[in-house]
């Protein structure tokens, strides 16, 4: 049961994750540099958070 509300909420996270850059004018934040780095860094936040969800999956299962 915990392991289902974890991958729900991986998804829900990779759902909004892909529309937030799906909303992203890219026109716009090329000439924004200050924006596209606040972007890329929220994008290895979130690569971080999940690879720590994904190692929390991994030694609950074993």
């Amino acid at each position: 049961m915990d392991n289902e509300r974890v991958i729900l909420a991986i998804g829900r996270i990779e759902r909004a994750l892909s529309r937030m850059e799906s909303s992203i004018d890219r026109s716009r934040s090329d000439s924004d540099p200050e924006l596209k780095a606040r972007h890329e860094a929220l994008k290895a936040e979130m690569k971080q958070a999940i690879r720590t969800i994904d190692g929390l999956i991994e030694r609950q299962e074993h």
